[in-house]
């Protein structure tokens, strides 16, 4: 992750499926650095929830469009973390 700065982004991530009994919920708020990428979110995942890692096909969404993992992080995201679901 980068240097730490004393400013902070909190945001609000969504959790479906696997990812919210992993998050242990399905709204959870974090702060990262300004300018953050989704990586780094990835990142700060795995170091608060080391389970998480189990999901490696997750995708994430940010204000409802799915998004690569180098896309900014901005004031206001709402981030959805979407497992791979199946069914019928």
């Amino acid at each position: 992750m980068k240097p730490q700065t004393t400013e902070t982004l909190s945001v609000r991530i969504l959790a479906f499926g696997i990812a919210k009994d992993i998050l242990e919920d399905n709204v959870l708020w974090m702060d990262l650095e300004p300018g953050s990428n989704v990586s780094d979110l990835k990142y700060a995942l795995l170091e608060a929830f080391p389970a998480f890692e189990k999901l490696q096909y997750v995708r994430f969404a940010i204000n409802e469009s799915y998004v690569a993992d180098d896309e900014i992080i901005l004031p206001d995201d709402e981030i959805a973390i979407i497992p791979p679901v199946s069914g019928g």
